[in-house]
């Protein structure tokens, strides 16, 4: 008996080993799954920047192999905690000479390679060749992908204050921990920032006048805390491999706005660095929320229930006084006839004899 059921959990277990992993669909646009490979590993998923997927909320990952007559295509699929995980890791993987595509949330293609995102899952897909349906295959891909709903689906904010005007293609970066801000090769050192407040970064590139100037914007919990920050980075030196390479330590220019901290390094003038940290204001959406109160005294559906209630209460009242009003007259009647109630003619009709 024993071997039997080692036999069938041997079994059950290969089974679930070829069947492809949750978010991998089995067909799409003509392309059928062949096999497929998971793990948990962020070295599995990219052994060079394990560490950064970890910090951008690393859960899992799923390669698959589908082909179709004389075609055959690659994907990796990462999964990461929530929306803002999978939009980093994006951002970083996205080559400045990769074009922009219509595929997912956000993408982007190099030749016969295509990267993507669509919620919390990371695409990024191989194929043998391009052809003129590749696009319309891969966004069919990504409609069969599932969506995180709630917080989960949601981007960080901070990447809504960087400016439009001069900003250089492909160059926005979104930085969650010390890792990735190494990584972009940030002027600020990681305990400079301290993300054990919860800071998240938002970096982009722009073009000036004296040549390209980095913008970073750090968003801190509360504009207390930023305002605390911003001191400790103007005083804090700058990081930079040019400080090594040439020993010129390049100028750094900040501000704060609201709960941000915008920091401008690079070739550029004073003059240029202000008015990129002029462009950047804090705009707080705020939501007036008035209590509702949930009780009895207040809810609107425990007061329709009342007046109900009222209405049936006055009915019966009427009801009764019908009542009680038909019994004391047909009593009146009986024991005092001709008294009260039933009157002769004469006595209830008034006759006026003007003609007489």
């Amino acid at each position: 008996m024993r071997r039997i059921l080692l036999v069938v959990l041997l079994l059950s277990t290969w089974a679930w080993a070829k069947e492809p992993n949750s978010v991998m669909p089995k067909v799409f646009a003509g392309w059928e799954f062949q096999k497929a490979d998971t793990g948990t590993d962020a070295a599995k998923a990219d052994p060079v920047y394990a560490d950064l997927l970890k910090e951008y909320g690393f859960v899992d990952v799923a390669f698959a192999q589908y082909t179709k007559p004389g075609r055959n295509m690659t994907i990796k699929i990462a999964r990461f905690n929530d929306a803002s995980g999978a939009y980093g890791a994006y951002l970083f993987y996205r080559a400045p000479e990769m074009a922009l595509e219509q595929i997912g949330d956000a993408a982007a293609s190099n030749n016969e390679r295509v990267l993507f995102y669509k919620g919390n899952l990371l695409v990024d897909v191989k194929l043998d060749k391009v052809t003129p349906m590749s696009g319309g295959e891969l966004r069919e891909l990504a409609d069969d992908l599932p969506k995180p709903s709630g917080n989960e689906a949601n981007l960080p904010t901070v990447m809504n204050y960087l400016p439009k005007q001069g900003m250089v293609e492909n160059s926005t970066k979104y930085v969650a921990g010390p890792v990735g801000l190494t990584k972009i090769g940030s002027v600020l050192a990681p305990n400079v920032v301290d993300f054990s407040t919860g800071a998240e970064i938002a970096s982009a590139q722009y073009k000036t006048a004296e040549g390209e100037a980095t913008l970073q914007l750090i968003s801190y919990p509360t504009p207390a805390v930023a305002g605390t920050k911003l001191r400790n980075i103007e005083a804090a030196p700058v990081v930079s491999p040019q400080v090594v390479q040439t020993g010129i330590e390049p100028k750094k220019w900040a501000k704060r706005t609201g709960p941000l901290v915008a920091v401008v390094s690079g070739v550029t003038t004073e003059s240029e660095a202000k008015t990129l940290l002029a462009s950047v204001n804090y705009d707080a959406d705020i939501t007036w929320n008035q209590n509702t109160f949930f009780d009895k005294k207040n809810n609107l559906g425990y007061l329709l229930v009342n007046i109900v209630l009222l209405i049936g209460i006055i009915l019966g009242l009427m009801i009764v006084a019908g009542f009680v009003f038909f019994g004391f007259r047909v009593t009146m009647k009986k024991y005092f006839p001709d008294r009260f109630f039933d009157k002769s003619e004469d006595v209830e009709i008034i006759r006026l004899n003007i003609g007489k």
